[in-house]
């Protein structure tokens, strides 16, 4: 049966400064756990803890730029552009130089018990 989201949920960042994340699929939002996505809106400056998801994080840069680290590269990833991350994988996203306007799909869906952030 088809499920119309009408709005997403605004979910409170972790960082440096605030960020907007729109969820409108996910946990929250429409309590799906096998898939979120997720609209992000990052300010110039802000970075988030490193952390290892045990889901796979396919982000798509729409506008801006997003920093990601990994522990042995670091990826520029420019509106038009996308990356992939994988489940175990160290990870760190930025957006230190410009902002960034991008969607966030995770599978399965984020979660804050998944997401491993480094301390």
């Amino acid at each position: 049966m088809a499920k119309l989201i009408e709005a997403p949920s605004i979910i409170k960042s972790s960082g440096n400064m605030q960020k907007i994340i729109r969820e409108y699929v996910g946990l929250v939002n429409s309590n799906t756990d096998n898939i979120s996505i997720a609209h992000m809106t990052s300010p110039k400056g802000w970075e988030e803890p490193g952390q290892s998801p045990e889901f796979h994080e396919y982000t798509l840069v729409l506008e801006g730029e997003l920093t990601v680290r990994t522990s042995d590269q670091t990826f520029i990833v420019k509106g038009g552009q996308s990356i992939i991350t994988f489940p175990g994988e160290w990870v760190k996203y930025e957006t230190k130089k410009e902002g960034a306007n991008y969607i966030a799909i995770c599978l399965p869906a984020f979660s804050q018990e998944t997401v491993n952030r480094d301390d």
